[in-house]
């Protein structure tokens, strides 16, 4: 068997952690944090930053011992068995209906700042994205990581030259009263927003086999790249708190008021490029996953089929289908784009938690306080959630019973032909 030849080195692997973390909210989600928590909300990105550090530690642990494409499906199959191992892979497959159209609404916001779309139209560009995202992929088009890295550093550098700009013109800015800012509740409904920054913390641990070596390299290469995200999110919500804009968007308005215009141009081409790079992820990797599980038999044949590129078409097909009725279902229903990430949240705090149960499991007691912080961090942010946690338990009552009633009917085919 041919294995992967690593080439990935600890820098290299901290650009693709930032790059995978960033992607389509860095210029919307401390907005929203703002909106409902005020300055509590730079109390919640600091306060996750912080938690999310116990997790990513031990994805990394997991990863450097277990190194596996399946990520935490491996590592709870591991732990618990393969019935609760293929629920986490396929509860994983699930939450893209809601995540990658949550992405597209963010994107757009980005689009409507430039174009003067709305109703019916704005409906109807969506899902044209969604269609020439399939036309795309019929040749196994991907956004590849040099793209995706530089669009990180163009990010980077606009956040950095904001800030220059901020002291360079010694405006009077308000500070906030930190001491009056700590208010659980709105801290705790900011951080239930803002966790959707720190969706991809655990696909770094698909890529084990990917680094030269993942022992001595992973770890460091997760927590740099973890933290650096944290502190851009944290450096946009302050530039947001301390220079007010009521622009749609408002980096848009601060880019203008600290830069000299240009905003809506220069924070709208970095946001739509993020935005499709990263829908183009999620469409492609999900694909692959249903393909796979096709193949597995967990998922019906149907979707075995590649083309002529390698590419799983009917699988391709059924995820952006699914994208596009769930986009048209947002319109006609009119949910906002915060429940959609509440729902995509709350299925990633159940992975993640399961993660951290596994690694009790798996890892040796030096491990055991990260993870009984990683734990709790998952009990809070669910609690955080509350009712919005039910699309999360709705797949995990479908999933499981259908995984156990298909593992006791292929044992009695087996038994049947012996």
């Amino acid at each position: 068997m041919e294995h992967i030849k690593g080439t990935i080195g600890r820098w290299q692997g901290a650009g693709l952690m930032a790059t995978t973390l960033l992607g389509t909210g860095v210029f919307i989600l401390p907005q929203m944090t703002l909106e409902k928590a005020g300055a509590s909300a730079l109390w919640a990105w600091a306060l996750l930053t912080l938690a999310i550090i116990p997790v990513t530690l031990v994805f990394g642990r997991l990863a450097s011992r277990f190194p596996h494409a399946a990520g935490p499906a491996f590592f709870v199959e591991k732990a618990f068995g393969r019935t609760l191992g293929r629920s986490i892979g396929l509860i994983f497959l699930l939450v893209i209906p809601m995540g990658a159209p949550a992405a597209i609404l963010m994107t757009f916001q980005f689009v409507t700042a430039l174009l003067p779309l709305a109703g019916a139209e704005l409906l109807v560009a969506q899902l044209l994205v969604i269609g020439l995202l399939w036309l795309a992929n019929l040749k196994g088009l991907q956004v590849s990581a040099k793209a995706q890295f530089a669009l990180t550093l163009g990010i980077v550098s606009v956040v950095l030259a904001l800030f220059m700009a901020l002291g360079v013109q010694h405006q009077a800015v308000e500070l906030p009263d930190f001491e009056s800012a700590w208010q659980t509740g709105p801290m705790m409904l900011a951080a239930g927003i803002a966790f959707w920054s720190f969706l991809g913390v655990e696909a770094m641990t698909h890529l084990a086999h990917d680094f030269r070596e993942p022992e001595k390299d992973m770890i460091p290469a997760m927590m740099i790249g973890t933290v650096l995200v944290g502190l851009i999110y944290l450096g946009c919500t302050s530039l947001l708190w301390l220079v007010p804009s009521s622009t749609g968007v408002a980096m848009m308005g601060v880019f203008d008021a600290l830069l000299g215009g240009a905003g809506a141009q220069v924070i709208g081409v970095l946001g739509i490029a993020a935005g499709l790079a990263t829908v183009n992820v999620y469409a492609g990797s999900a694909a692959r996953l249903l393909w796979s599980f096709s193949c597995e038999g967990i998922m019906p044949r149907y979707f075995q089929r590649l083309n002529d590129h390698g590419v799983p078409v009917r699988a391709q097909t059924a995820i952006l289908g699914t994208m596009a009725l769930v986009l048209t279902l947002v319109f006609v229903f009119k949910q906002d784009l915060e429940q959609l990430i509440a729902w995509s949240n709350g299925v990633f705090v159940i992975i993640y938690a399961m993660s951290m149960l596994a690694a009790l499991r798996l890892l040796g007691a030096s491990s055991r306080p990260w993870i009984l912080l990683g734990l709790g961090f998952c009990i809070a942010l669910g609690i955080s959630l509350g009712e919005r946690m039910a699309y999360a338990a709705a797949l995990l009552m479908l999933v499981l019973p259908l995984l156990w009633w298909q593992k006791g009917h292929l044992q009695r085919k087996a038994d049947s032909a012996c």
